[in-house]
This record gives structure tokens, sequence and C-alpha cells, in this order.
């Protein structure tokens, strides 16, 4: 009787095992799994974290909102993202301070079309907690300039224009690992200004995290995944302004199976956020 009982309670385990449909797994750069704990308590004991999201997964979204509350429930923090830039800082410290309204910062701020699914949650997060959000990205279009006509294209700016982004000449080396493949990539159709096009952005969203940085407070960045994966990007140059500085780095990515981190994302970040590629894209 004794061995039919625990028979059943192991069937049934199994059967449970087996309907537990996961949608993501954590692993450190090692490929081995790691919970959740262990990425908070990571994230709690350093100066920076960078979230390496995909701009259209639901669960980086929502990883990146639970992080952040429970970051923020033992330690101050300022949080800061790609997906604002920097000549809209004025009207999102309008917003967080309440003195215009969710439509008057839509109409005035260039916001992300997924931004009311996506980032609203985050900063208004900011908004209740009353910490500073950063807006750290160089306005599009001074990226743009860089594509077109190289870092000298931005000596024509103004004082004003060159606020919004990092102090030129920036450290900038061609032969990375990311900007190299970013050139294969495109193959006929690329240019030697695209990869310092990204470096721009990389270099203004290091700066204004450098910037920003609070005595005993850990600064929470959002950005998509490449730019800081492979601790290059924005780590590298938050490494160029700030050589000591304790940074953790997320890199998100999608397998059909999540229970194994496939060998070409080893690396990656220190922790690698797997998500099932069957969860529903939000665009």
């Amino acid at each position: 009787m004794k061995n039919y009982f625990f028979l059943t309670v192991l069937l049934f385990s199994v059967v449970l095992t087996a309907q537990d449909k996961k949608a993501y797994q954590l692993f450190d750069k090692n490929g081995k799994k790691v919970t959740y704990k262990k990425l908070l308590k990571s994230a709690e004991a350093t100066q920076v974290i960078l979230f390496g999201e995909y701009h259209n997964n639901p669960i980086s979204h929502w990883l990146e909102l639970e992080l952040t509350k429970d970051v923020a429930a033992d330690k101050p923090i300022v949080q800061g993202a790609e997906m604002l830039e920097a000549d809209n800082q004025k009207q999102l410290n309008q917003y967080l301070n309440g003195e215009i309204d969710q439509k008057k910062l839509d109409s005035t701020a260039r916001l992300w079309p997924n931004y009311k699914t996506d980032y609203k949650t985050l900063v208004d997060f900011a908004k209740e907690n009353k910490s500073p959000f950063v807006a750290t990205n160089i306005p599009r279009r001074y990226a743009a300039m860089v594509s077109k006509k190289g870092f000298e294209g931005l000596q024509t700016l103004t004082e004003e224009e060159k606020s919004w982004m990092a102090p030129q000449p920036i450290p900038y080396d061609a032969n990375l690992p990311g900007y190299v493949a970013m050139m294969k990539m495109m193959g006929d159709h690329a240019s030697p200004n695209m990869p310092k096009a990204q470096a721009i952005k990389d270099a203004t969203m290091a700066y204004f995290i450098h910037t920003n940085l609070k005595e005993g407070s850990v600064f929470i960045h959002y950005n998509g995944s490449y730019h800081s994966d492979n601790f290059e990007g924005i780590s590298w140059y938050l490494k160029a302004y700030h050589p000591n500085l304790q940074i953790v780095t997320i890199s998100t990515v999608e397998q059909k199976v999540i229970d194994k981190l496939e060998p070409e994302n080893y690396n990656k970040a220190n922790y690698i956020l797997v998500i099932d590629e069957d969860v529903t894209k939000t665009y």
C-alpha cells in the first residue's frame, strides 16, 4: 500500500512537471542556471545595471519593472533609458514632478510608439518612487547626421545641441567586435560611418549614466541588448569614463528550448535572460 501511494505521488509530480510551462530562465555567462534571487543580490550590490532588452518582448519589460521595484525596496535608485532622448529631459522632468500630464508629455516629447505599453510603467514607477529618470540617448537626428557625415558633422552644432550628447571627441574603436559585426551584416551597404552612429549612441548613454551616478544608489538603465551585449557598447564607454565602475549586464535572448543556454549566447552578459521564442510580441 505504501509503495502504491509513493508511486501515485511520483506519477502526479511527473505530470505536474510536464505541465509546467516556463516563459523564461536565467543563466550566468557560463551557461549555468541561476535564480532571480541571485540576480537581485548582484543588482543590489552594483553601481550600474545595464538591462539589455528586446524592445517588443513583454517578458523583458515585465522583468525590468520587477527588478526595478525590488532593487528600489532596498536601495535608492536612478533610472534611465535608451528610449528617451536627452533633449526631452525637460518634459520628462515636468511629468515626473506632476507639472504636466501624460497627454502633454505625449505631445511635447518624442515617445516611442510602444511607450504606453512597454515603458510608461517604468517612468510612472520613478514618479511614484520620487526617483530621477534620465533620458540618456542622443537625439536621433544627430545620430543620423553621424551616419552620413561622421563625427565631423557634429562640429557645426550649437553648444546647446552638443549638450545633448557625449562630449567630443569620443573614444572610438572601429575594431570592437560589435561594430565589426555591424559592418559585415550590412554587406555592400556598409559605410564606415554606420558603426560611428552606433558609437555616438553608446557613448552618449554611457556619458549620461556616468554624470548622473549618485553615491549609494544603483543606476538602472534600460536599453536594447545590442547596446550592451558582450560587455561592449555602453559598458565599454562606461569603463572609459569610469574605469573602476561596478556594472552588472543583462542580455535578453530568445530560444526554442529555454532549459539550456545555446552556445552562441554564452558570455553575452553577466546574466542572460532566455525567453521562450513563442512568447507573444508587443508589436
